[in-house]
């Protein structure tokens, strides 16, 4: 039988760490090969914050590498979120077949209203600042 896997846990993990993908490593293993592609497009989001202190604002590259990590830490919010909207019995018998259905409490709960409220703020950001270099662009060009 393999090992039990929360929802309480996959909640907090996609809510922390999820942008490195580690919510994926939990639930499906180290062999995920999705899983192992988040840490590239967070990374080159993180070279963008850099790019970005050490040159600016109007670092065009910079800007394009944000807008990058805005995406994935605004996708392991949404993982975040579904995983702890997920009705118990439906969680259980996806990745936890064969046991009984164990009631989540309120840490999943708290887990997708700190997703809820991360998950917004980083995707209106990310938006509004896509939406100002485009129309900076258009007004150079």
């Amino acid at each position: 039988m393999s090992r039990y896997r929360s929802k309480t846990a996959a909640t907090w993990i996609a809510a922390t760490l999820g942008a490195l993908g580690l919510h994926r490593f939990y639930l499906r293993g180290r062999n995920d090969i999705v899983g192992w592609l988040h840490p590239l497009p967070t990374t080159i989001g993180l070279v963008g914050v850099w790019r970005m202190r050490s040159f600016g604002v109007d670092d065009n590259l910079g800007g394009v590498l944000v807008l990058v990590l805005g995406l994935m830490i605004s996708y392991a919010m949404l993982c975040a979120i579904v995983y702890g909207l997920t009705p118990d019995e439906r969680w259980d018998r996806r990745h936890n077949p064969g046991a009984p259905v164990h009631a989540t409490g309120w840490g999943a709960v708290l887990g997708v209203v700190a997703a809820l409220m991360v998950g917004g703020a980083v995707l209106m950001g990310t938006l509004a600042f896509a939406g100002q270099k485009f129309f900076e662009w258009q007004l150079g060009a």
